[in-house]
C-alpha cells in the first residue's frame, strides 16, 4: 500500500469567519502556519494530520450539504478524550449534536457549511481500531 497515512482533510467554506470559530471554540484545534497559497483559508494542527479550511470564491458551487445531522454523511472524525465533558462542551457552546451513548462514544456536529464531523472516544465500542 502506497497510501501511509491522513496528511490533511480538506474543506471548501463560503464564511471563513465563521468556520474559523467553528474548528477553533467548538473544535478546539490550534491554527497551524500556512503558506500564502493564492487563496484565503486556514490550516489547523489536528495530531498529525491537519485540517484545510479553503475560503470559496464568491459564485463557487459548493455543493448541497446534507439536509440534516446524520453519520452516514460523508466526514472526518477526530478522537475526544471523554464522550461526556464532550457532549457537555459541545452542548454548552450552542451545537447540534447528533449524539450516541458514552458505551458507543460516538458524537456528530456540522460545522458552518454543514460539513459533518463525528467525534470519537476511543474508549467506546463505535472506535474499532482508530
Amino acid at each position: 500500500m502506497f497510501a501511509k497515512r491522513i496528511h490533511h482533510v480538506s474543506f471548501a467554506v463560503r464564511d471563513l469567519d465563521a468556520s474559523r470559530a467553528f474548528y477553533e471554540s467548538v473544535l478546539g484545534l490550534e491554527p497551524a502556519e500556512r503558506p500564502d497559497i493564492g487563496l484565503p483559508g486556514a490550516w489547523y494542527a489536528a495530531g498529525n494530520a491537519q485540517i484545510h479550511l479553503i475560503a470559496a470564491p464568491e459564485g463557487f458551487d459548493l455543493g448541497a450539504a446534507p439536509d440534516r445531522l446524520t453519520p452516514l454523511a460523508n466526514h472526518c472524525a477526530f478522537a475526544i478524550e471523554s464522550y461526556d465533558e464532550s457532549l457537555a462542551f459541545l452542548k454548552d457552546r450552542g451545537a447540534e449534536v447528533f449524539e450516541t451513548k458514552p458505551e458507543i462514544g460516538q458524537l456528530w456536529v456540522r460545522d458552518p457549511d454543514g460539513n459533518v464531523i463525528e467525534l470519537i472516544d476511543p474508549h467506546g465500542r463505535g472506535a474499532g481500531n482508530a
